[in-house]
């Protein structure tokens, strides 16, 4: 019998570790190959890895919950007299979400901007058949190009917090990316000197785990494990809220107009199927401010330290599901037309809410909306899309009166509120931004000028 190491595939480009969801297997289990193996969580998406070949689970070495980097060896089979030498694991097929009780079938996971929690240890292997390649120690390999080195996001957090440079730290890691022992590593040998840093970007807080205590005598309690796309909202959300300077602008919209033209708009498009929202006029007003003032379409890449000016216009639409938010991208916002953003919008929120979302849907966004006027309130203050410097919350739109050539008259009104990472954009150029929002939605003819 040949026992086969299973070890968790590149997934894809700039992906470290991931979340063990769930298992689709137990030890013992005969398997063939493409049965569903197991399901992984990534800061990109959530995916389920099928069995690369034939054989009977000689053990899983990863509990649920387990964060793993990629390599890693998470589960031994047992193949029978297929082949000698370990297989390379299948590629990661249709995308699925977790809830954080039981994840139900056919759902998307977060997007690309959550961090990674850093790597558990994983219980020491028992020996396994392999062969001598796999068996040579792992070679050193020293970054060549400064700035732009690989690492997850935990792993540039402590080494800031250790004031190590990264780019003087050789790595051991998979295609040459740097790992937590690397920067053990570093930090007991030789000094390294840290990179100055022209906007440093605060370490996010630490603190002791909280226990909660059980119920009192008498009292029922419900407890849900803590993973999956509930924990990479957690850890995106505190993130944000801790690397980001937040300020938050808010203004009323006349919209009165705006309503008119939608209305008009969405019944040229009904018989084609495609339902015409306010949020493809929205998209359009943000691309014209952002032409004004290109700082809102950026990011701070904080390894280089260099503000990214993005010269593309890719959407994220935060969208309300089942398992909780995910955020497709609708990408080159400003090359589609009001009904082309219309079928994107309305394709690619489908998908998402069936499960059916791929990566590509879910990263390279630029800028976020988050449309809360469906389900009421009056504005909110929206967290960050880390690293983007930006998210608009989009409010209901209420009849409220106005004044218009003196008189009191009865119109349509929506709020709008502005998040913005004040390290990078300063108060004055965020209002102003909103200003050239506001121009084009209550004049909504500009729209078709941008």
């Amino acid at each position: 019998m040949v026992r086969k190491e299973f070890k968790l595939p590149d997934i894809g480009e700039g992906i470290a570790e991931g979340e063990i969801v769930s298992w689709k297997v137990k030890a013992g289990q005969a398997v063939k190959e493409e049965d569903e193996f197991v399901e992984v969580m990534t800061d990109k998406a959530t995916v389920t890895i099928t069995v690369p070949f034939t054989g009977v689970i000689a053990e899983l070495r990863c509990k649920e919950g387990d964060v793993v980097p990629v390599g890693a060896v998470i589960a031994v089979i047992d193949a029978g007299a297929a082949g000698g030498t370990a297989a390379t694991p299948a590629a990661p097929v249709a995308s699925k979400p977790a809830t954080p009780a039981a994840p139900p079938p056919g759902r998307p996971a977060a997007p690309t901007i959550v961090p990674a929690a850093p790597p558990r240890p994983v219980p020491a292997p028992a020996p396994v058949a392999t062969s001598p390649a796999a068996m040579a120690p792992a070679k050193a390999f020293v970054q060549s190009s400064p700035g732009k080195v690989l690492a997850a996001p935990a792993t540039r957090r402590r080494a800031r917090e250790l004031g190590i440079d990264l780019a003087a730290v050789t790595a051991t890691g998979p295609r040459g990316r740097i790992t937590n022992d690397d920067l053990a590593a570093a930090a007991n040998g030789p000094a390294v000197a840290s990179r100055p840093a022209a906007i440093a970007a605060p370490a996010a807080p630490r603190h002791a785990p909280v226990s909660v205590a059980a119920a009192p005598a008498g009292r029922v309690e419900e407890r849900i494990p803590f993973r999956g796309l509930r924990r990479k909202i957690a850890e995106a959300m505190t993130r944000s809220k801790s690397t980001a300077a937040h300020f938050t602008y808010v203004d009323d919209i006349d919209v009165t107009d705006l309503v008119k033209m939608r209305t008009e708009v969405k019944k040229m498009y009904a018989d084609q199927g495609i339902n015409v929202t306010y949020m493809p006029f929205i998209m359009k007003a943000i691309v014209a401010a952002m032409r004004v003032f290109p700082t809102m379409n950026s990011a701070l890449d904080e390894t280089a330290n260099e503000l990214v000016v993005k010269k593309y216009y890719n959407f994220g639409i935060a969208t309300d599901t089942d398992s909780g938010l995910i955020v497709p991208v609708v990408k080159d916002v400003d090359r589609k037309t009001i009904p082309e953003l219309a079928k994107d919008i309305q394709d690619v929120s489908a998908r998402t809410r069936d499960g059916k979302v791929t990566i590509d849907d879910l990263t390279g966004g630029t800028f976020t909306i988050t449309n809360a006027g469906n389900i009421g309130g009056l504005f909110a203050t929206p967290i960050i899309n880390f690293p983007e410097v930006a998210i608009l919350g989009v409010h209901a739109i209420k009849d409220t009166p106005v004044i218009r050539d003196g008189q009191i008259v009865v119109g349509k009104k929506m709020y709008l509120s502005v998040s913005i990472d004040h390290r990078l954009v300063d108060g004055a150029t965020g209002a102003r931004w909103m200003n050239v929002v506001k121009e084009h939605l209550e004049q909504p003819w500009r729209l078709f000028l941008t």
